[in-house]
Formats: structure tokens, sequence, C-alpha cells
């Protein structure tokens, strides 16, 4: 079922089913009026030679030279040519699709003084598997991500790069193969184009949403490691968490408490009166992270059903405005704050996994979970990776959002340095999800030794899940596609899926 825009009601997962699973889009009937009534007023204006930022006028600094009739709609293309300016890796096909899908929604609330023609010809882009090649480098998050919506621009004029069909060719033959018709730009298309920042929204929605699975993910390997420690489980009891009242814990807490519901390892004697920080915080920091990520899918979607465009038109007022509502800021600050909690819960797996393999910290666990500690090293070695994994998360945690580099001759100096932010984040989480997978992959070698004890009923779950991609551990053997097998295997979602499908779905 396509995703209806209508520039209101926008979720970050409706941006995820465009971005990964390929669902068409298509406006609603209001939006398209909307756009069109919008457009008569910039119509109405440009033939009365009004001056208007970056329609009669250049941009930024030369935002006082005003433009000849003839110089209109060829300044339109001009700019889109100029702010072509990135450079490095193409970025993932998923996450130009996200900024498409965010850029069309923004239009489509009516305010910016595009043609129809132009929005139509973007939808039927994204429809028919046309995907701009975008650099992942070259955005200040102000005006918007100038650099990258232009090279996406640069498509809709039959130019540039594009994916099509798996393979990267001109855009011009991307759109032919396609059978999508390119536009030329008239009064303010191009500007309205690439005056956001939608290359931010549309990836750091991607982010947030993996994020929530991986945080997920991290409750699953706490319990797992909860169990075979012989874990104190009266740190997870829902009372002391109600009692402070922030619902992340209270939520945590419980989501753990149903992956180890009927554990029979958690049932041993022994127990100590309070068991480490990194086992028995577990609520309090993973339920910190998720009311951050409540509070950043708050911001996200403000701006998703926002319009983050300069200048802004009120045609039923007859009003043209100018402001920032380009700037990216409130992104970038949710983007820092989700990368930093993502790191923070990558600390505590590693923590948890050295407790494992520490044999004078895991409860009678062998050393490096090997019966032949000293001839075999076990996965001694794993929580290495860990450490190098988590210290460049640490490094990539520092807030971009600080980072303010002035432009355009000191006519933008301040800039958000939002797009930094989601690259980042990007990076984080690649990182963190490998960690997360060496804790299972720890855990799982740990139940070994506690057999015939059975686990919980959604840990029992995770135990077979890591045994389909990773072998019981009985002597040495090099580890590298383990990790990588399992952590591919984890972040595709299999992991999660099967465990909510035996205790339901975690919140």
């Amino acid at each position: 079922m396509a995703v209806v825009l209508d520039g209101k009601n926008l979720k970050i997962e409706d941006i995820v089913r465009v971005a990964r699973r390929r669902e068409k889009v298509e406006l609603t009937p209001a939006a398209k009026t909307r756009i069109n009534h919008c457009r008569a007023f910039i119509e109405e204006k440009v033939k009365a030679r009004a001056v208007m930022y970056g329609i009669t006028t250049g941009i930024g600094e030369l935002s006082e030279t005003i433009l000849t009739p003839e110089q209109t709609e060829q300044f339109q293309r001009y700019i889109v040519y100029s702010h072509s300016a990135g450079c490095g890796v193409p970025l993932p096909e998923e996450t130009v699709r996200a900024a498409v899908c965010s850029r069309i929604n923004v239009l489509s609330n009516g305010n910016s003084g595009i043609r129809l023609k132009v929005v139509e010809c973007m939808i039927d882009m994204l429809n028919k598997g046309v995907t701009p090649v975008v650099f992942d480098k070259g955005s200040v998050g102000a005006c918007g991500d100038l650099s990258p919506m232009s090279q996406m621009a640069l498509v809709l004029l039959g130019e540039g790069e594009a994916f099509y069909q798996g393979k990267r060719m001109p855009g011009a033959e991307a759109m032919k193969a396609a059978g999508v018709a390119p536009i030329q730009f008239e009064a303010r298309d191009g500007l309205a184009c690439i005056n956001g920042s939608n290359m931010t929204a549309g990836w750091g929605a991607i982010h947030l949403l993996d994020a929530d699975h991986y945080y997920k993910v991290s409750e699953i390997a706490a319990a797992l490691t909860l169990e075979v420690v012989n874990a104190n489980m009266v740190a997870y009891d829902e009372r002391i968490h109600k009692l402070r009242g922030f619902p992340g814990a209270v939520t945590c807490a419980e989501n753990v408490r149903r992956l180890t519901a009927d554990s029979e390892m958690l049932k041993q004697p022994g127990k100590k009166v309070q068991d480490a920080y990194s086992l028995r915080s577990t609520p309090q920091v993973v339920g910190g992270a998720k009311d951050a990520l409540k509070w950043a899918r708050y911001m996200f979607e403000i701006e998703l059903n926002g319009v983050g465009d300069n200048p802004l038109f009120f045609p039923d007022e007859k009003a043209y405005l100018t402001g920032a509502n380009f700037q990216g800021t409130p992104l970038g600050l949710a983007l820092d704050l989700t990368g930093e909690c993502v790191t923070m819960i990558a600390v505590l797996s590693e923590r948890r996994t050295n407790r494992l393999l520490n044999r004078n910290l895991s409860c009678g666990l062998p050393a490096f979970l090997t019966k032949g500690a000293g001839m075999f090293s076990g996965l001694m070695l794993t929580q290495y990776t860990q450490g190098m994994l988590v210290c460049e998360d640490r490094i990539l945690s520092a807030p971009a959002s600080v980072g303010s580099i002035p432009a355009a001759a000191d006519q933008e100096d301040f800039v958000s340095m939002a797009f930094t932010s989601a690259l980042k984040t990007r990076q984080i989480l690649d990182n963190a999800w490998y960690v997360v997978a060496i804790e299972l992959m720890a855990g799982a070698q740990a139940v070994e030794f506690r057999k015939p004890l059975k686990a919980g009923k959604g840990t029992q779950v995770a135990y077979d899940f890591v045994r389909k991609h990773v072998k019981m551990m009985v002597e040495d053997r090099p580890v590298h596609d383990d990790i990588n097998n399992l952590t591919a295997a984890v972040k595709s979602g299999e992991l999660l899926d099967a465990v909510e499908h035996a205790v339901g779905k975690l919140n």
C-alpha cells in the first residue's frame, strides 16, 4: 500500500517503508491543491518583478543582487550546479530515498512555491526506482543539506548520476530507462528542491528506528548475561523503577523480566546481595536511552511534517517571509543525543562481556569461556575487539552540533553540522552492533557451562538463534567470520522477531 503524503502525518516508520521496502508514495488531492495555489501566488509576484530572495535575487551573501527576467529561470539551474559541491562516496540508496520522501512531504504543505510538475517528477523518480547518487561529505546543515540535495536535484534535470536496478549510470540514462521525463526548472523550482535539512531528516529517521531496534537487542543480550552469572534479579523489580518514575527504566526492567521468565539458571543459590553496576543498572541506563529516543522521535516527526524552507510563502495572506527554517540544529541535537545513548549502551555491553570472560567475576565460569585455558584463549580477543569499537564510538560521540564553521562570506555565520551528526550516528550504530553481537556470542558460550539448566522464555530463543550462526567453541578457532555473520543476522531483525514471537512485543 502506498505511503500517502499530505504534509501532516508522516511517521518515521513510513519513511523506512519507502526507503527500505521501496513502497510507493502518492500525494493527496488537498496537497496538490495547496501546491498549485502557492505556485499561482509566486507567478503573480514574479510577473510583477517583486524582489524575492532566491527567486529574483541571488542567495546567501549575494542576496542583494537583483536578477533580470532572463536570468530568473537560468538561475534555478545554476544554483543546483554550483551547490553540487560534495565529495566522498555515495550514500546508501535507502538514505537518498528517505530524503526524497521527506522533501516531497515538506513541499506538499504548499508554502514553498514550487510547481506541482516538479514534485510529481520527484514522486515518479522515487516510485520507479531512480535513486540519485549523492556523496556523503559536503553538507553543513544550513541552508539545509544544500550540497547533497543539489545532487538529488541534478537527476530531476536529467543530469548527475543515479542508481537504477542495481547499476550506477548517468542520470539521463537512468531516467530514460525508468520512463521518467526530466524537467526544466522555472522560477523558484531549484531552490525549493534543495533548501531544507531533508537528507539529515530522512537518514536520521532511519537511525532512530535502528536505535530502537538496537536497544531491544541489547536487552536480550543483557538478559542472557544476567542468567549465566546468576544475577540478583531484585534489581529488576517493578516497584524499584516505578518509585523513581522514569518510564524507560520501568519498560526495560519489564522487558528483561519477560525475557528471563522461567529461567532455571536464575533459580540457583549463591546470589550476591548486590551485583556490579553493569548488571544492576541496565534498566536505568537503557531506560534513559529509551526516554531520550522518545524525545528524538518527537523532534524528527515535527521536522518531517513541518516546512523546512526559505523563503516561505503564505498565498492566502499574499505574504512572503524570509527566515531560517532550513536550520538543522533541532535534528543535530536529537542525533547527537541518540549517538551518545547508543555508545553508552555499547559500553555497558562490553563491561558485561568482560564479566563473562573474567573468571574472577563470572560466578564460576571458566576463564575466557574455554575448558582449556592456557592452551586455549577462548573468547579473550573478542573483548579486545569490543574495546576498540567502544573507543571509536566514544570519539564519535563528541557532538557535531557545536561545530559551526561560518560559510557564505559570513552571511551564514552559524551552521548546524546536523548532517555530520547523522553521518557519525550511523558509524556509531554500525560499531555498536558488533559489540552487542559479541556479548550474545559470549552469553551463548556461557550457557554451555550451565547445562542442563535451562534458559528463560526469551533467552532460550536467543541462545538457539546464536547457535544457528555460531557453533560452540570447543577449541580455539578464528572467530572473525562468527562475529561478522552473527552481527549481520542480528541487524537483519531475525533475532528480535524470533524472541518477540516467544515473549510478545518488547517495548
